[in-house]
């Protein structure tokens, strides 16, 4: 089971400060996760330059030039947020009985800094 899934909130651990351009800190939502690679991208971080090539589309209307993307980033290098505090924070799993009676298991966020 994932640590990390789509839609979750994450926070970026390393990198660049944002002091210097970077995007440690920050905070945004998991947009896909690409299991083979151990990467997710992030909406709203790690924004790259694109460049593409100009074509046409069926209607006539040109397309291309540069884009702004966001680029995946290394799965270690960001952490689940917990809801409470908001504050990056370790993902545990427990195992727990449903309503059909079958177990299956369940993220929790673990206790963050402050609070052990």
């Amino acid at each position: 089971m994932a640590n990390i899934k789509k839609g979750d909130l994450v926070q970026v651990l390393n990198g660049r400060r944002q002091d210097r351009g970077g995007d440690r800190g920050k905070q945004g939502r998991v947009l896909e996760v690409l299991v083979e690679r151990n990467r997710v991208i992030v909406e709203g971080i790690n924004f790259v330059t694109k460049h593409v090539r100009v074509g046409q589309t069926q209607r006539g209307s040109k397309t291309g030039g540069i884009e702004q993307m966001e680029a995946p980033i290394h799965v270690s290098n960001v952490a689940l947020v917990d809801p409470k505090t908001k504050k990056p924070t370790r993902v545990g799993f427990r195992v727990e009985k449903n309503d059909d009676g079958k177990t299956v298991r369940v993220r929790y966020a673990k206790k963050s800094g402050e609070d052990l």
